[in-house]
């Protein structure tokens, strides 16, 4: 089969291979004919993390994918071979940049019927990741108004966390005030639901006060989880949350304010269950199904801001150089394979 991969004669570049078919699904496996995949930056850490003389086989990255179930394992239940699909998998495992691959039914769930393969495969990840974040590691709810009145700071709004976690919270019954630096990503931001866009190359609490607010509920850092620490400590209202993605530098300070608060410090990392094999993984299956009833409804939107091409090594090289630069806006995906 085909598939883009690390290799030891390659890397660190992507290179196109081709590797064995893939045997059977055994157990909760499903088999996915993958149809999309998109980029996020654990692809790029996973990359630079890879040392290419410990490569026996290639390495296939990617986790973000849509696509066909073509099988099943034995003891999977909740999908039959034909339905289409969507979701981000396990980091631990190989990458789903292949024209094949294996996936625990419990992280899966059947793709938005609105969307087409690239759409969906834009979501999956970011998708989870917010969800988590906003809903299971936070004591917020999504369809309990009580968050009415309430404000979110979402820094970095554009990406493709921000994209979703904006639309999540506006559903929550937040106010909602992202950041952002260029009038491109400003205005992606309000186009996600964002009422509010403020600069975060400059500091927050100024601009905040002249749009009237003083302090908030809860503020989503995924950006530079160091730089924007100590405001961040100011702008918090007392028992508040702060939600992180991004691992610090160096150490962070967590008493005052932080303590004198009681502000709520939470951590989201999407492949925790996967990689820890929790016992509520399927959990995962349950935030993707609902999402997906959500974007068929139009209470969500995608995120999708372009289609790169096709699946291979070429195109993928310049997904992975558009994300490191900072610059996307949402997410970006590729399509279909090569003949």
């Amino acid at each position: 089969m085909k598939a883009v991969a690390l290799s030891r004669e390659s890397a660190p570049a992507l290179r196109d291979v081709h590797l064995p078919p893939p045997l059977p699904p055994q157990g909760r496996d499903l088999l996915i004919r993958v149809e999309a995949v998109s980029v996020n930056p654990v692809d790029g850490k996973q990359r630079a993390a890879t040392d290419p003389a410990t490569l026996e086989v290639p390495r296939v990255l990617g986790w973000d994918a849509s696509g066909v179930v073509e099988a099943i394992g034995e003891e999977a239940s909740l999908f039959a071979s034909g339905d289409e699909v969507y979701y981000a998998g396990d980091v631990t495992r190989p990458g789903c940049n292949a024209q094949y691959h294996w996936v625990d039914e419990r992280l899966v769930a059947r793709k938005p019927t609105t969307l087409d393969f690239a759409e969906a495969a834009a979501l999956p990840l970011t998708t989870l990741t917010a969800w988590e974040l906003l809903f299971q590691r936070m004591p917020l709810q999504l369809d309990d108004r009580r968050h009415a009145g309430q404000r979110l700071l979402v820094i970095g709004g554009a990406g493709g966390v921000g994209s979703m976690a904006i639309q999540l919270a506006r559903h929550a019954g937040f106010e909602v005030i992202a950041t952002a630096s260029r009038e491109s990503s400003s205005n992606w931001c309000r186009q996600m639901g964002a009422q509010h866009v403020v600069d975060h190359s400059q500091p927050l609490r100024p601009q905040l006060q002249a749009l009237g607010v003083d302090t908030v509920q809860v503020a989503l850092n995924l950006a530079d989880t160091d730089h924007y620490w100590d405001e961040l400590g100011q702008l918090l209202a007392p028992q508040g949350h702060v939600g992180l993605i991004v691992e610090p530098r160096g150490a962070l300070r967590i008493g005052d304010p932080y303590k004198a608060k009681c502000i709520g410090i939470h951590w989201e990392f999407m492949f925790a269950r996967s990689r820890f094999a929790t016992a509520d993984c399927i959990e995962q299956h349950r935030i993707l199904s609902r999402a997906a009833s959500m974007l068929d409804a139009g209470q969500l939107r995608g995120t999708l801001s372009e289609t790169l091409g096709t699946i291979n090594a070429a195109n993928l090289e310049i997904a992975h150089q558009r994300l490191a630069s900072g610059r996307t806006l949402g997410k970006l995906a590729l399509a279909g394979w090569d003949d």
